[in-house]
């Protein structure tokens, strides 16, 4: 059994206020205080903790839906040691046997929408985990990857997530990079107005790489159409600065771009 790392000795305690951009619960910082870890932290986080690096799939399983129902019962713990306990879920991501994957991506697709803001400290991790999975040939493990990548888009931080998604697109091929494309396409709408710098720096050079077709690590029938939807949701928010950014690409990408958008 291996042994809890006391959680630290400052716990945040956290008021519930209501965001006045899109009417959701946040959390924010209250106050510092310093509190001995108890019996009831530390147990059922003990007992997770065991659950989910059993050697049997099983009670693999098991650990995955004692996880969902803490978070259910006990949202504030899970949030105050979310980084530890992340590091256990994102072992069940990418676990080698397939029911356990798709238990812990389906699990973790809820446990999105009940924890939002405070998987923030955890967002790097959480899209690096969603992404591996959606190149899987497993029709159940992809869907289940599809699914948690859409409840990130609802309930976490979308300009947070456009600047993973951004990073991670390089790293990406097949169904992957055009399962992110088509979310970093929904993301433009709402980013733009509120931060039209993280555009630019990240959904534009997505764009710009797919007009380039220096040897697209994917292709498919699908690729024109995801393209086409990304370069029409910058024109819609960018208008003619598009037209200007483009001016610096090579006239190769230019020609791509008046192609698509019919300039």
């Amino acid at each position: 059994m291996k042994v809890l790392s006391p959680p630290s000795s400052n716990l945040v305690l956290f008021s519930r206020v209501k965001s006045t951009s899109e009417g959701r619960l946040l959390h924010r910082a209250k106050a510092q205080v310093t509190l001995p870890p108890s019996v009831e932290e530390t147990e059922p986080l003990q007992k997770l903790y065991d659950l989910l690096e059993a050697k049997g799939f099983q009670t693999r399983l098991e650990g995955l839906a004692f996880l969902l129902e803490l978070c259910q019962t006990r949202p504030q713990l899970i949030s105050t040691n979310i980084v530890q306990i992340f590091d256990y879920v994102v072992l069940r991501i990418s676990d080698s046997h397939k029911r356990v994957k798709q238990k812990a991506l389906d699990v973790l697709a809820e446990i999105i929408g009940i924890l939002e803001n405070a998987l923030s400290p955890v967002i790097i991790h959480l899209v690096e985990g969603i992404t591996n999975n959606l190149n899987s040939k497993d029709p159940g493990v992809h869907s289940a990857a599809v699914k948690a990548l859409e409840e990130s888009i609802s309930h976490l931080d979308k300009v947070s997530l456009m600047k993973e998604f951004g990073h991670r697109w390089s790293q990406l091929s097949g169904q992957a990079l055009l399962d992110v494309t088509e979310r970093i396409t929904v993301l433009v709408e709402w980013v733009y107005p509120r931060s039209p710098e993280v555009v630019q720096r990240y959904a534009l050079p997505v764009l710009w790489s797919f007009l380039g077709n220096k040897a697209l690590p994917v292709r498919s029938a699908n690729v024109r159409t995801v393209v086409t939807k990304l370069a029409s949701a910058l024109y819609k928010v960018m208008g003619t600065k598009l037209r200007k950014c483009a001016a610096s690409q090579p006239p190769h990408v230019r020609d791509n771009l008046s192609s698509i958008l019919g300039w």
